[in-house]
């Protein structure tokens, strides 16, 4: 594969894999906007961001394992088509209950596209190859969340929340073709598995016992429940609990998502030359663990704001160190089943986030000591989880045969 295929395959995947966060992020300045035009309450509002993560972890449980019966293709392009229709639904929603059902609908569409962009990555490369590759998409997903919410805000600035959608089902028409005309069908038919349901049920059951792939999966989900507390919690604590302007803000976050970009690409120059998967792993949850105790001191003590800022750079800048890794490690056993491995991957990130976003709701979502407690948790619990044991493969550079289209791409 030429290092041209190699980058556009990576910006097309790193794009449907940032199908979630720009969906999310892009319209979360519109809700007080949506409620008032729809005249509805907040809470009913809200509900369009509750349903639309549900139906993200649930949609991608269905796509995954069919598409290891169907191949990828014919799912994703169903599914960015179900995203684009949805997304129009919602831009011309007349009411707040057809607003939630558009989103449900856009959720199934979005799941497809994380969950089949994962499996992609595994059907055409293997070990180190794939960590790489892994490392190569943080280029788009690291950007993706800095982005989303100041487009979302601009766009608010000079149009209605409606814009928010128009622009969502451009994007979607966008990556449809793109997917159409640039990405074959990555898993061949001798590699397809059996769809009926006591097949599916069998794989998962085989993936439930294999603790080294839930041992990698969830190390993985926790350091992206740790990034999720810091989404959810920091622009409350930064500019209400340390004084940041809006401004600040923006580039402290942008700072932090850079970093994020900046350690992935250093992950790919590093591993399989310097230092092992198993390595990286180590050294990157363990900084990520003592970057959250950091702002858990910070914000339980009120200490000075430079050192929560150091904290959480160290936490969030290692997200994509952790996330290529563990993807990488978890898939590689399981190339024959990696639409339904991707899939119980997605789900179980999404929920132990879900379940960390809620417990730090407890504590209330301006709360400082909140969420530095939920980021320190949810990274000592990811290197407690990997801590203390080796990999079961060795380092590997092997690359699958790609398809002749993508060759000649």
């Amino acid at each position: 594969m030429t290092t041209g295929t190699r980058v556009k395959l990576a910006l097309l995947l790193g794009s449907l894999s940032a199908f979630a966060p720009l969906t999310i992020d892009m319209y979360l300045p519109a809700l007080p906007g949506m409620a008032r035009s729809l005249h509805s309450n907040p809470g009913t509002i809200q509900l369009t961001l509750t349903v639309f993560v549900i139906g993200l972890a649930a949609g991608q449980l269905v796509v995954g394992p069919l598409s290891d019966a169907w191949g990828r293709r014919r799912p994703l392009l169903a599914g960015i088509a179900l995203y684009v229709a949805s997304s129009a639904c919602c831009a011309v929603a007349p009411t707040a209950g057809w607003l939630i059902g558009g989103r449900v609908l856009q959720s199934f569409g979005a799941a497809a596209a994380i969950v089949l962009a994962r499996a992609i990555v595994r059907d055409l490369f293997d070990g180190i190859a794939m960590t790489r590759f892994f490392s190569r998409l943080m280029l788009v997903k690291g950007v993706d969340p800095v982005l989303s919410p100041v487009i979302g805000s601009q766009l608010l600035a000079i149009a209605s929340w409606r814009t928010v959608f128009v622009v969502l089902t451009a994007v979607g028409a966008v990556l449809f073709l793109a997917v159409l005309l640039a990405l074959p069908e990555s898993l061949p038919i001798q590699r397809r598995q059996s769809a009926d349901l006591p097949a599916r049920l069998r794989t998962f059951a085989i993936l439930g016992r294999d603790t080294e792939y839930l041992r990698h999966v969830l190390a993985g989900a926790l350091t992206f429940a740790a990034m999720f507390a810091y989404i959810s919690g920091s622009s409350f604590v930064l500019q209400q609990a340390y004084g940041l302007s809006a401004a600040q803000f923006s580039v402290v976050f942008g700072t932090n998502g850079l970093g994020i970009v900046l350690f992935g690409q250093l992950n790919g120059l590093l591993v399989g030359r310097v230092a092992t998967e198993h390595a990286m792993l180590v050294v990157s949850l363990s900084v990520a663990a003592a970057g959250s105790l950091g702002v858990l001191l910070a914000t339980s003590l009120g200490a000075p704001l430079p050192l929560l800022l150091a904290g959480l750079f160290a936490m969030v800048s290692m997200v994509g160190v952790v996330l290529a890794n563990t993807t990488s490690v978890a898939l590689a056993a399981h190339g024959e089943r990696a639409g339904a491995a991707s899939s119980l991957q997605g789900l179980l990130q999404f929920l132990v986030a879900g379940l960390a976003s809620s417990a730090m709701g407890l504590a209330g979502r301006g709360s400082p000591t909140g969420m530095g407690v939920a980021m320190f948790l949810c990274a000592g619990a990811a290197l407690a989880t990997y801590a203390g044991r080796r990999p079961r493969r060795a380092a590997s550079l092997e690359v699958r045969p790609e398809p002749e289209s993508l060759a000649a791409a």
